[in-house]
């Protein structure tokens, strides 16, 4: 997973306020880059699979969405007896 940057800070500037600076990533889930003599030298991220204060998008939607009209949402698609493909695609068959 990409993190966002959210912002550059210089090592001296990172070393006066490291604590904050880490509350700051876990809250917002975005990575600071920690610069030396202007180069970047390091980043400081939230860990994998966390993101800080930011909800995942499975689940995002939950409960907002419904359908339109009478539809029966556990009726197939499409007639079983119409999908031919995998009789065609079964191996001998030319």
């Amino acid at each position: 997973m990409v993190t966002a940057i959210s912002k550059t800070i210089t090592a001296s500037a990172f070393k006066a306020q490291c604590l904050a600076l880490m509350d700051e990533v876990a809250q917002t889930g975005e990575a600071i880059l920690i610069t030396k003599n202007g180069k970047p030298v390091a980043q400081l991220t939230p860990p994998p699979g966390r993101l800080g204060g930011r909800k995942g998008a499975f689940g995002l939607h939950k409960g907002m969405v419904a359908p339109v009209g009478d539809v029966d949402l556990d009726a197939p698609v499409l007639d079983p007896d119409a999908w031919t493909a995998d009789i065609a695609n079964l191996p001998g068959k030319p």
